[in-house]
């Protein structure tokens, strides 16, 4: 394996599911072989916040085709070295002084220097993409309908309403064409102002709250971007939706949606189990 000159660039914030790269490098992985291109569509999974899967799809060249059975994030050394994948990373994402790789799990080798085509699986991509889109939509309505719970000032989220969402996010997963959101309400948060006095009561309330407003939203067919400041990997990405209350961002280095309409109607489910809250997210 030759030296890695840089990090992969990624088209896949644009939306993009289809393009032509070298390969650089080709690396034993677990279930195959990794191959490490120029530029690829395919969006890995973040081993530090591994709430999107990795795309899946094909590798084409000289007429062989591989199937991607998997896409994760790998990182070497600038000063050269092991391509290290996934949790054996050792540290912390965008460190400046690594690269960081797209990496293609396939079956078999591709030869370095060999240009090939790569396509994700564009069904797939876009019920993942309708799930984050979502995901990211109910936490702005989650933090309306509990904005009425805090007793002391907390940061605000776009909308300038307190940010709940930020400040007990514990894990997130997005599914096909959903999500499932647990939230702590910990010491913590009730520090920070935050009251679970009658919130188990308050569940379908609240649900409603969001759901009523998530239809607005959607019907607004309001825009979707995700913005970067260039393409490398692990730039600093923001979601931005131009909603009719403000321009809501998030930090995300997942797909999204072209706008909501897209989304159709989104279903809310809040289960409360002691510390946690369980936000699930469905669109249809």
């Amino acid at each position: 394996m030759g030296e890695i000159q840089g990090s992969t660039r990624v088209t896949f914030p644009a939306g993009a599911v289809t393009g032509w790269s070298t390969v650089v490098a080709s690396l034993p992985v677990d279930g195959g072989r990794g191959i490490v291109v120029d530029e690829t569509p395919f969006h890995p999974l973040d081993p530090f916040w591994p709430d999107q899967p990795g795309d899946v799809g094909l590798l084409q060249s000289d007429g062989l085709e591989l199937k991607v059975v998997d896409s994760v994030t790998g990182a070497v050394p600038a000063t050269g070295g092991d391509v290290l994948v996934g949790a054996d990373i050792p540290v912390k994402r965008g460190d400046p002084d690594w690269h960081w790789l797209v990496v293609h799990v396939v079956e078999r080798r591709v030869p370095q220097g060999a240009e090939i085509r790569l396509m994700v699986d564009g069904d797939r991509r876009r019920a993942f993409s309708t799930g984050h889109t979502a995901c990211h939509l109910t936490a702005l309505a989650l933090n309306a309908a509990l904005a009425g719970r805090w007793r002391k000032d907390a940061p605000p989220d776009g909308l300038g309403r307190p940010d709940f969402d930020r400040l007990a996010i514990t894990r997130s997963r997005i599914v096909p064409g959903g999500s499932v959101d647990t939230y702590r309400l910990g010491r913590s948060l009730r520090r920070k102002g935050f009251t679970t006095d009658g919130l188990a009561d308050a569940l379908p309330e609240i649900a409603g709250h969001m759901e009523s407003l998530l239809a607005g939203w959607i019907a607004s067919r309001a825009p979707v971007a995700v913005e970067a400041p260039n393409a490398e990997l692990t730039a600093p990405r923001t979601w931005r939706c131009d909603l009719p209350d403000g321009v809501a961002r998030l930090p995300c280095g997942g797909t999204h949606v072209d706008d909501l309409g897209e989304l159709g109607r989104v279903a809310v489910t809040l289960e409360l189990a002691q510390d946690e809250l369980v936000v699930e997210t469905r669109t249809a």
